[in-house]
């Protein structure tokens, strides 16, 4: 028998049963949709990862781009070795290059080789040495100079230093040797036998002894132009290989000088081989001394002795009225003209210090003025967080490219 209860009209059948989708009920939910509790606990899951990965990623740093200036340049300059404000280094480097030519007969020659040292002293006071004093190199070749000298007083840090020429005791080839240290023999027993001594940043050369082909005069000449110009690059390239790091070589800070060696005989029967020495001397200063140097000497730049350095030194020519220094100079004076690229250096330390604790707005006011930034860009992470550490080492800096 069914009852009132059981009987729903027509007009409420279309408001509870869709068509095609049955309505399914707990019978023990009064009729209501069942929440399941495994869905519950997959939603908490899932924000609670969320909030975790944001605080996970949450980042505090700031991208710095390095402020850079350019300015014309024209004035003196003087370096010194021991400056505190603008030192300066002298490099060497030798090649030597050789080209096969037709030889038209043979020659007797008795040559010595000859070249230059460096002398160094480490005593308190200075130290003379008469004409003909011998230097000796650790194979026991015999050099001399042929003038009296008097090298300055010095120390063991830093020795007193003098350069001369010296000559081979004999002719022949075996005395062109490559750079090296000497000893002075007249000093064995002495304390002046390791207080005073010499080395060579060049080969000696034009040692010859015997018979040695002979070339043509035009035909050696057109070779040695022929190896000066192959040389030019190879000397170069070997220069700026030995710039210490940290060192700067501006345009027209080195000098190049050939040597003519002696032909020597081909392993090719009528012919020889035309060599030619090839020495490049250069200035190198450091970047940052010089750089700040410049912005220094440079008026109107409001530059307040920030640490900077070169961005290009491409514009920059550097000039020597006096001549190039001596490796053992004291001091060395020159001028540059042209146009100067620097860029400011950007501490790490310093932004992070500059910004810790800061609300975003604080800190860009704060970068504002600062000369080395150019550009800030600040990032905080998760997106409410307001301000920046308390704590600097908790803050990312990044220094882009200018």
């Amino acid at each position: 028998m069914r009852t009132l209860d059981d009987i729903i009209p027509p007009s409420r059948r279309k408001e509870t049963e869709a068509p095609g989708r049955p309505v399914s009920r707990d019978p023990g939910s009064g009729g209501r949709p069942r929440f399941s509790f495994t869905t519950l606990i997959a939603i908490v899951a899932v924000i609670a990862i969320s909030i975790g990965a944001l605080f996970y990623f949450s980042s505090a740093k700031v991208e710095v781009t390095p402020n850079t200036v350019s300015t014309a340049v024209s004035g003196s300059f003087a370096a010194n070795h021991s400056s505190a404000d603008l030192s300066y280094q002298v490099i060497t480097a030798q090649k030597i290059a050789s080209q096969s030519v037709k030889s038209s007969g043979v020659k007797t020659v008795n040559s010595s080789a000859s070249g230059t040292l460096t002398i160094y002293n480490t005593q308190s006071k200075s130290q003379t040495l008469i004409a003909n004093t011998r230097f000796a190199t650790t194979a026991g070749l015999i050099f001399r100079i042929h003038t009296a000298i008097t090298i300055p007083a010095g120390s063991t840090a830093k020795p007193g230093s003098i350069t001369a020429k010296v000559y081979a005791d004999k002719p022949g080839d075996s005395y062109n040797v490559d750079p090296t240290s000497f000893t002075i023999p007249g000093f064995a027993g002495t304390p002046q036998a390791t207080q005073v001594y010499a080395r060579s940043t060049t080969a000696m050369a034009g040692g010859a002894s015997g018979s040695i082909p002979v070339v043509d005069a035009a035909i050696e000449k057109e070779a040695r132009s022929a190896l000066d110009a192959a040389l030019a690059p190879d000397l170069a390239a070997s220069i700026k290989a030995q710039i210490p790091e940290g060192y700067v070589l501006l345009p027209g800070a080195t000098i190049t000088s050939y040597e003519e060696l002696t032909p020597v005989p081909s392993t090719t029967t009528g012919m020889a081989e035309v060599k030619e020495q090839g020495t490049i001397t250069a200035v190198v200063f450091p970047n940052a001394a010089l750089a700040e140097a410049i912005a220094a000497s440079v008026g109107g730049l409001g530059y307040q002795g920030e640490p900077l350095t070169f961005a290009s030194t491409d514009a920059l020519l550097l000039a020597a009225p006096g001549g190039m220094p001596a490796q053992d100079a004291a001091s060395f004076s020159f001028t540059l003209s042209g146009t100067a690229s620097l860029i400011y250096t950007v501490d790490p330390a310093r932004i992070a210090a500059a910004v810790s604790g800061k609300t975003r707005p604080e800190a860009e006011t704060a970068l504002s003025n600062y000369p080395e930034v150019k550009r800030a860009v600040i990032v905080l992470r998760p997106f409410w967080r307001q301000s920046f550490p308390q704590d600097p080492a908790s803050i990312s800096v990044v220094i882009a490219k200018p």
